[in-house]
């Protein structure tokens, strides 16, 4: 169970992981070693999964978003595995997921432009069988997070 300063230190990690265990004690309010321990029982316990740096999308050319909705007609473990297999392969995917309602699965697709979508849908459409694939690009971006509200 996380009390309010394990939460406050995931807080903290999630807005900065480079900040030293040093930095983030003096925050909570705890001496360097108690919260040392405390971050290596987060990351024992799976609430943290590993420390990344976040990217800017622009300098890198990959300003375009697109949603991905696939319906498929093959509803089997095979197909699953290998649509899946599919996915984790191609890294102008960000996110996956299996939905309920109308649509069977939602990508989250990030590429440079319109030709490189084409590229990826040409990917996609040789590797796995699909019913229907409908995409919509993203036309501007409100709100991006990647902090949990903890």
């Amino acid at each position: 169970m996380l009390d309010a300063i394990d939460r406050a230190i995931l807080r903290l990690l999630q807005h900065d992981a480079t900040l030293s265990v040093q930095a983030v004690a003096e925050q909570v309010n705890l001496t360097t070693s108690p919260c040392w321990r405390r971050i290596q029982a987060l990351e024992d316990q799976g609430y943290i999964r590993r420390r990344v740096a976040l990217l800017s999308r622009q300098p890198l050319e990959l300003g375009v978003d697109v949603f991905v909705f696939i319906k498929t007609n093959q509803h089997n473990d095979r197909w699953l595995n290998d649509f899946t297999e599919a996915v984790l392969a191609m890294p102008e995917v960000m996110e996956a997921y299996r939905m309920s309602g109308d649509v069977d699965y939602l990508l989250r697709v990030v590429v440079r432009d319109i030709d490189a979508y084409d590229r990826f849908y040409k990917q996609l459409v040789s590797r796995v069988k699909l019913a229907d694939v409908s995409s919509s690009f993203a036309m501007e971006q409100l709100k991006y997070t990647t902090e949990l509200p903890v």
